[in-house]
């Protein structure tokens, strides 16, 4: 099984969440969050005064998935997540040692 994290524009959401459910991932952790990489921020004005926003707002993608579909749910994203300017995201790709269903105690792949 492999555990895949990826950070995307909060606007691709919707259409990444399409892209994954129509090659069969059935579920996902979602969290907003808040960071900063080569974007590096940018600065704003409020109310005539100029301040740094130092962290851009991101979406977290938490998906387990067989080893075997890994490289589908990347390609999934990657083509989907994708807008060709700096910001897009990033996608990690982890091991995951076991997985158990709490509601019924299957575990690895079943559980997934």
């Amino acid at each position: 099984m492999k555990f895949i994290i990826a950070t995307i524009k909060p606007f691709k959401l919707e259409e990444v969440r399409e892209a994954l459910t129509d090659i069969g991932v059935r579920g996902m952790m979602v969290t907003e969050i808040k960071g900063f990489g080569s974007q590096s921020g940018h600065t704003e004005i409020y109310r005539g005064a100029e301040y740094a926003v130092n962290f851009v707002p991101k979406i977290k993608l938490e998906i387990v998935v067989s080893a075997d579909m890994a490289d589908q749910v990347i390609e999934a994203i990657t083509k989907t997540a994708r807008t060709g300017k700096i910001g897009d995201g990033k996608i990690f790709v982890l091991d995951a040692q076991q997985a158990i269903r709490v509601r019924t105690g299957e575990t690895d792949g079943d559980a997934l």
